[in-house]
């Protein structure tokens, strides 16, 4: 039996993970039994097709060449099946193409997510390569400096056609409007991305806007709002759902005087439980969602004024914070349906934030279907 007291230093980029091995051989596996599934549904789709001496039309032939799919856990080897069409000349051809491994796919999705978000973190186009092997191996090809900014360059460019997009055929009800304060690429000031999701008649929720701003001013808000409405959108929503910020509302009111105004309850109950101690925050907040969940306006004002009179006495700034937007607060009963059946989008567009709660509901002569946020 032979003894040393040399030990192999692992070197940056490069470790032994069985539990790592495992996964990759079991994505493997499961890719090829997947992609063999879609030939074997193609193949069975088309049995009834024959040549013209009697024999299958449609057979496989046998694979491609193998390569490899960068992926979250790291490179995982496929080889793609290949059919063959024996039809004749004169015959439309038929090809496989793999929805589950498109021809020139290199990496996965969540791959191509996490990309964006690491540029977004401050990761420099130069140190990709270095970030990715740290985090996938060694053999964390195809990512290279010039590949990463051909990546930007295809962002760019869906984002600068999302831009232009026409909006003449949309129509919304509700719009949730915020601005999400990010320190993106470590400039010396914080961009403020505004952001409009809407909801169509058909409760389908949509981003309608994005963009970055001063703020968030007025200004901002009236060139973004402006600009929806350049490129057809006329009509404003019937409720808009935003915080205390006081640019938004009054962009909207120069833009779409029409639209109504839905104080975010989130936004308020933080700035309600904030005036109170600890103590008392659960119970406030648990008399705070009996409002906003009531099934009637006029059980909302009960139980908005059962909070008044309970917190009133020792709580006074809490309860003239919520009193100041009473109106405001409980502007979406006016929307409710006559069958009385709740619809309540929540959204919360900051990340850390909790669920931008109000509980709007479709305006009368809109399909009653429930919005619930993702």
């Amino acid at each position: 039996m032979t003894e040393t007291n040399v030990f192999q230093l692992s070197q940056p980029g490069t470790f032994t993970d069985p539990l790592t091995e495992v996964l990759r051989n079991g994505a493997r596996a499961l890719l090829a039994q997947a992609v063999e599934a879609e030939v074997s549904s193609l193949l069975s789709s088309h049995a009834d097709k024959l040549t013209d001496d009697g024999r299958r039309r449609l057979v496989r032939h046998g694979h491609l060449p193998e390569r490899e799919i960068m992926t979250g856990i790291g490179p995982v080897a496929v080889r793609c099946p290949r059919v063959r069409d024996r039809g004749d000349e004169g015959c439309e051809r038929i090809r496989f193409s793999s929805a589950i491994l498109p021809p020139y796919a290199r990496r996965s999705k969540s791959l191509e997510v996490l990309i964006p978000i690491l540029y977004l973190k401050g990761i420099s186009t130069g140190d990709f390569e270095d970030a990715l092997i740290a985090l996938l191996g060694r053999d964390a090809g195809g990512l290279s400096a010039s590949t990463i900014g051909r990546l930007k360059e295809a962002w760019s460019g869906e984002h600068a056609r999302w831009s232009k997009r026409d909006l003449s055929t949309k129509r919304y009800i509700y719009f949730w409007v915020d601005g999400i304060h990010v320190q993106a690429r470590l400039e010396d000031t914080a961009q403020c991305l505004l952001i409009i999701i809407g909801a169509t008649p058909k409760g389908r929720k949509e981003l309608v806007g994005l963009t970055d701003g001063m703020r968030e001013s007025a200004q901002s808000w009236r060139e973004l709002l402006l600009d929806l409405n350049r490129r057809g959108l006329s009509i404003g929503p019937e409720l808009a759902v935003a915080d205390g910020a006081l640019g938004f509302w009054q962009a909207v009111e120069e833009v779409w005087p029409q639209t109504r105004v839905q104080r975010c309850w989130v936004h308020k109950t933080a700035n309600v439980l904030n005036k109170l101690p600890n103590s008392q925050q659960p119970k406030a907040k648990r008399a705070l969602q009996e409002i906003w969940m009531a099934e009637t306006k006029t059980d909302a004002l009960a139980a908005f004024d059962a909070f008044v009179k309970t917190w009133g006495v020792k709580y006074d700034k809490a309860v003239e914070c919520l009193i100041k937007d009473r109106d405001a607060l409980l502007g979406f009963y006016d929307f409710r349906p006559s069958t009385g059946s709740i619809c309540a989008p929540r959204t919360s567009l900051k990340a850390r934030s909790p669920r931008c709660a109000t509980a709007p509901c479709a305006p009368r002569d809109v399909s009653q279907t429930k919005l619930r946020s993702p």
